[in-house]
């Protein structure tokens, strides 16, 4: 898999489920920061528990660039958080390509309870033809107290 790191401003395999697309094979990734005992290969491989973590506080973003245009139908996040009391905040986006700017899938928000709810699942069936990048972008609390984002599954279907 390649990998970059981009600046703050600004490549599925999954549960060995024939439905996931192997990203290692189709796109290259970028990454905002990454904690190097997390790193982002763990949240888009398969069978790797930990997941990613960011190596900084704050607004993170991770791309997916592929090498060819793909259809993705579905995409399925996985966060969990059982430490810190949280709203977490969610944002994906994807172009086709070309000229044409980054198409909103989605946006969401999730209240992270230390005694409540840790586990945040959403699948997402989506109609994405051609897509040339999916962008991802994690703010980690909205209220705007340091905290790390975190992701332990990426699937692309």
């Amino acid at each position: 898999m390649r990998k970059r790191f981009i600046g703050r401003s600004y490549s599925k395999t999954a549960l060995s489920d024939p439905e996931w697309l192997g990203i290692e094979h189709l796109a290259d990734v970028e990454v905002t920061s990454e904690d190097p005992a997390r790193p982002i290969e763990n949240a888009l491989l398969p069978d790797r528990p930990s997941g990613w973590r960011a190596g900084m506080h704050g607004e993170q973003v991770i791309r997916l660039l592929f090498s060819r245009p793909t259809t993705i139908k579905r995409i399925r996040l996985e966060f969990v958080e059982s430490v810190l009391q949280r709203t977490q905040e969610y944002t994906l986006r994807w172009s086709a390509g070309g000229s044409q700017p980054l198409q909103h899938i989605v946006r969401q928000q999730w209240n992270f309870s230390p005694r409540g709810s840790i586990r945040e699942i959403e699948d997402h069936d989506v109609d994405l033809p051609g897509a040339v990048m999916l962008e991802l972008t994690i703010i980690p609390d909205i209220a705007g107290t340091p905290a790390t984002a975190s992701l332990i599954q990426w699937r692309i279907g």
